[in-house]
């Protein structure tokens, strides 16, 4: 789709629909990402279920609704979020070409 700040694989958003059916958020709720100060490479991503907020970026994807905030956006623009499950771990992953910099947990970066 067009005009996406992100983009979300189909494993994702497989793992999207199980989880929000385990923890029944909101029946307005969706997927936020958004980015964060903190964690050993200066930011950091959270990835939780909220209501959306009057300027959030809306995505939709089938079922399944993601927010980003307009401050988020431009750190997040242009990333993939996929899900993982092997050998080395399991979890969404941030795969994000304008991170400079990434920690060795995954979960924080700089640019």
């Amino acid at each position: 789709m067009e005009n996406q700040i992100v983009q979300v694989t189909d494993k994702a958003l497989q793992q999207i629909r199980v989880i929000r059916e385990t923890e029944t958020p909101a029946p307005d709720a969706g997927l936020r990402l958004a980015v964060i100060g903190g964690g050993c490479s200066g930011l950091s991503y959270k990835i939780e279920f909220s209501a959306p907020k009057e300027k959030d970026n809306v995505q939709t994807h089938g079922d399944v609704r993601i927010f980003v905030d307009p401050k988020s956006s431009i750190y997040l623009k242009g990333i993939t979020l996929d899900f993982k499950d092997g050998l080395n771990g399991k979890g969404f992953v941030f795969e994000n070409p304008n991170a400079k910099n990434t920690c060795g947990c995954g979960e924080s970066f700089s640019v």
